[in-house]
């Protein structure tokens, strides 16, 4: 999902999405910074997911830091854009140019790693 704006509204549709998608079996673990619409209290946490906040001043733990500087070094920077709308339009586009090995591997951290 990508959007110009965050509140606890897109968080609760965010969520819920993801629960959706995750399906009734499963239970995710999302790992989230302390945002304001992270830490809500008008938000409505879906049964299959838990919130695992990091730590304040933390964004080295964060996975998702290194895509969006991935992203920056690779497709944003050093251009200029005409207006906010096609730095929106770049970002989205550059978004989805991110395949899902991409992601893994940029955003791999060992203490993710999970074995049964």
């Amino acid at each position: 999902m990508i959007a110009p704006t965050v509140n606890t509204d897109y968080m609760n549709h965010h969520i819920s999405f993801i629960s959706q998608e995750a399906g009734e079996d499963a239970h995710v673990v999302l790992v989230l910074d302390q945002a304001g619409w992270h830490v809500a209290k008008n938000l409505k946490v879906p049964h299959n997911i838990t919130l695992l906040h990091l730590p304040p001043y933390s964004p080295e733990l964060n996975p998702v830091e290194r895509l969006w500087a991935y992203m920056k070094s690779h497709y944003l920077s050093n251009r200029a854009y005409d207006d906010y709308q096609q730095l929106f339009d770049v970002a989205s586009e550059t978004w989805n140019k991110i395949s899902s090995e991409q992601f893994k591997t940029i955003c791999n951290a060992i203490w993710l790693m999970h074995e049964n």
